[in-house]
């Protein structure tokens, strides 16, 4: 199909047939549809290496790759050579154009202490549209227990913001679902999620939460912002 083709297409259909399915279903059927032409993003959270574990035996061709902002804690670009090593998949980091002192010397300082969203777009979003190009279709992580923005995904739909299709396998599970999954496969996991750090991005905009908090409150402490911007919808996601 083309992507004018895939943005017009009613994806009610494909929901209905794969609602309910295990997300090991949900990632056959989007090899079986896109590849080659599928790719995945990764921060390297457990939802993430739980369905970089099922690709592993579903197509470990799938190219996947991880928005390398600079401001990644040590642990997370560790558990990248961890997951290489067990799976033999290596997460490629793709990088903006300037260094971290590049960025901070242009913009006077450290940008996320003043405009955390510009900072995500420059570090994240535009690194993000130019790794979809030439793709059809994109695999997230995303629950959507974990916010109401994110309860508003589908499993399968239109991503008009990188003008691909957007695929959720894991939409439907709970925290409690991922874990049980990464314990019951024994999948390599962020050694910070021990230390009381449920959601994990870069090291300056994320904190330890405490055990009655909400497991993104760590992101963004202190600000409204609860998102990066490469989830957000619009009204042709919805």
């Amino acid at each position: 199909m083309t992507a004018d083709t895939m943005a017009r297409t009613d994806w009610a259909e494909v929901n209905a047939r794969l609602s309910g399915s295990h997300p090991r279903e949900v990632l056959r059927w989007a090899v079986e549809t896109f590849y080659p032409r599928l790719t995945m993003a990764t921060a390297f959270g457990p939802e993430g290496c739980a369905i970089i574990q099922m690709l592993s035996e579903i197509e470990p061709g799938v190219r996947v790759f991880n928005l390398d902002t600079g401001y990644q804690f040590p642990e997370t670009l560790e558990l990248r050579d961890r997951i290489a090593e067990r799976y033999g998949i290596e997460v490629e980091l793709l990088r903006p154009d300037t260094t971290v002192a590049e960025y901070e010397a242009m913009n006077g300082g450290p940008l996320y202490r003043v405009n955390s969203d510009q900072c995500c777009h420059d570090r994240k979003i535009v690194q993000l549209r130019r790794a979809v190009v030439g793709y059809d279709a994109w695999i997230s992580s995303i629950r959507a227990d974990q916010s109401a923005h994110r309860a508003k995904a589908s499993l399968v739909g239109w991503d008009a913001k990188f003008n691909l299709v957007k695929i959720n396998p894991l939409l439907t599970w709970s925290h409690r679902d991922v874990w049980a999954y990464v314990v019951a496969n024994k999948v390599p996991y962020n050694p910070l999620h021990d230390q009381g750090y449920p959601s994990i991005g870069c090291w300056p905009c994320t904190r330890a939460v405490g055990a009655e908090e909400d497991e993104r409150a760590g992101r963004w402490a202190g600000q409204a912002k609860t998102e990066c911007g490469l989830h957000s919808l619009d009204s042709s996601q919805l």
